[in-house]
């Protein structure tokens, strides 16, 4: 027959294995990683294997002070190196939050084209249409591309999205005679420079490209899913042929809240 006591410490045991337990962490010796790490490691972990949703609110410093039965300097240390890794962010006076997943896109700084390098890394990219037409070059576009006043432009205005979510407004010119009936083309389906390459021959040879930041106007911030007044990075090319012609030009607006560019830079020989 079981004494009180026997019953007490059989109790205990129970409400032991039910209360949250400390995540084990290795502190046995030299070669262990520094504690910080070890919490580092684990709350990615946490954030990739389980699949949080961006924007999630991760646990507080306590809390994770508690769980991993370490001193806040511990924790702060490692999230310290999560917002500088961008898995997280912090808001004053709100906590940590997983950090929206962000890829490198190569096409600034090559002249392969938007949907040509998203290809290559299997991503899903769909186009919408905004405008397709004719029309005169304004003073700007004039000038880069050398052209004399009456030549006409095909103009073809389009938002690119990656996954089903906008990533960039693109507003793009090409002389008319380069491209003739283009402006009737069905592009809402097909990469423009996959067009222009097998359509009419067109390869580029080099380009110039100019970024800064910039705030989109009320309606653009809309085309592009953002809240109003979202800063956004401006882009705007002129592409060359290999005889040194300007003949393309265009100028984007770009949300790198989903993806960062990656310039590659080389000496000059």
């Amino acid at each position: 027959m079981a004494t009180d006591d026997t019953i007490t410490r059989h109790r205990d045991a129970e409400a032991a294995d039910d209360a949250p337990s400390a995540t084990r962490l290795s502190r046995s010796g030299e070669q262990d990683a520094p504690l910080w790490s070890q919490v580092k490691a684990s709350l990615v972990a946490m954030i990739v294997g389980g699949n949080l949703p961006e924007h999630t609110r991760l646990p507080s410093e306590s809390e994770f002070c508690e769980q991993f039965g370490v001193s806040r300097t511990v924790v702060r240390e490692a999230m310290k190196q999560l917002v500088f890794e961008r898995m997280i962010y912090k808001l004053q006076g709100k906590g940590a939050f997983v950090a929206g997943r962000r890829e490198d896109q190569d096409f600034v700084g090559s002249t392969i084209g938007f949907s040509g390098e998203l290809a290559e890394k299997q991503k899903s990219v769909t186009r919408q249409v905004l405008r397709q037409a004719l029309e005169p070059a304004d003073a700007r576009v004039q000038k880069l591309l050398q052209l004399p006043d009456e030549r006409l432009l095909v103009a073809v205005d389009r938002i690119l999205s990656v996954d089903g979510v906008p990533r960039m407004l693109v507003r793009w010119r090409m002389p008319e005679t380069l491209v003739p009936g283009l402006d009737q083309a069905a592009l809402h389906s097909r990469s423009l420079y996959d067009t222009l390459s097998r359509q009419y021959g067109i390869v580029f040879s080099r380009a110039e490209r100019w970024i800064e930041a910039v705030v989109p106007t009320d309606a653009e911030a809309k085309l592009l899913g953002v809240a109003p007044r979202t800063p956004l990075l401006g882009i705007e090319s002129v592409a060359y042929t290999a005889a040194g012609t300007p003949i393309e030009y265009w100028t984007a607006l770009y949300r790198t809240d989903r993806a960062r560019l990656h310039l590659q830079i080389g000496t000059s020989r």
